[in-house]
């Protein structure tokens, strides 16, 4: 299946009552500062290159970010340091490096080339937490999308949570165990077929702003990803 096919299931899905309407309260109320915009308000498909070799799985949109714009991590700050990562390492164009969580949104001509940015749930959850239930649901998401990229050689976690719902989704043949690795930043976990999970904190404002993740940290992240894709 195509990721344009996926894409468009995932729009219109309807799996998970409190995530819908979660979102749709969000995007009717908005925040002050985003008044006058027309919030997305429909879960929130992955974006980037169909022909990746790099596949970045994050949490779930925010809610005035992912969920106002439409797109992955766009329209905040964890955004604006992933896209200036990326255009560092060479996977975005300069949009990327001057995205501001402001002005950035689905028409402002952001491409990523190699690159394609998911996450395990589509709806931005009330505070941030998405339950088991509706991971669980999204997970059928994240496993098509796996398989559509016939490229991938690389997948980026960005926090625990979405390591722990990539490994769920993996098949067992790939693991060199069943047991969940220890998360930590820059770890990164064989599979048997040749792919690599390089693990990263995620860039939310509770890393960036105490320090736990700082740009060379993360730009570091995607220096061993574009290593990683030179020996594949």
């Amino acid at each position: 299946m195509s990721i344009a096919k996926i894409t468009q299931e995932i729009i219109h899905c309807e799996r998970c009552p409190r995530l819908r309407s979660y979102c749709k309260k969000v995007a009717r109320e908005k925040r002050k500062s985003f008044a006058d915009e027309v919030y997305w308000g429909k879960p929130v498909p992955a974006f980037g290159d169909p022909k990746a070799r790099v596949l970045i799985v994050g949490l779930a949109p925010a809610a005035h970010g992912g969920n106002r714009t439409g797109r992955m991590f766009t329209g905040d700050n964890s955004g604006l340091w992933l896209y200036r990562a990326l255009h560092k390492a060479g996977f975005a164009n300069e949009i990327g490096l001057k995205q501001q969580p402001e002005i950035a949104n689905i028409h402002d001509r952001l491409q990523l080339k190699d690159v394609m940015i998911t996450a395990i749930a589509r709806c931005a959850p009330p505070e941030n937490k998405p339950t088991p239930t509706e991971i669980e649901n999204c997970s059928e998401y994240l496993v098509r999308e796996i398989e559509a990229l016939k490229n991938l050689k690389v997948l980026v976690v960005l926090g625990q949570l979405a390591l722990k719902g990539l490994w769920k989704v993996l098949p067992d043949e790939l693991k060199v165990s069943r047991t969940i690795p220890k998360f930590s930043h820059g770890e990164m976990v064989k599979l048997r077929d040749g792919r690599v999970i390089v693990c990263s904190y995620h860039p939310s404002q509770q890393n960036t702003f105490t320090k736990k993740l700082t740009e060379p940290m993360f730009d570091q992240v995607f220096g061993c990803v574009k290593q990683l894709l030179l020996k594949s």
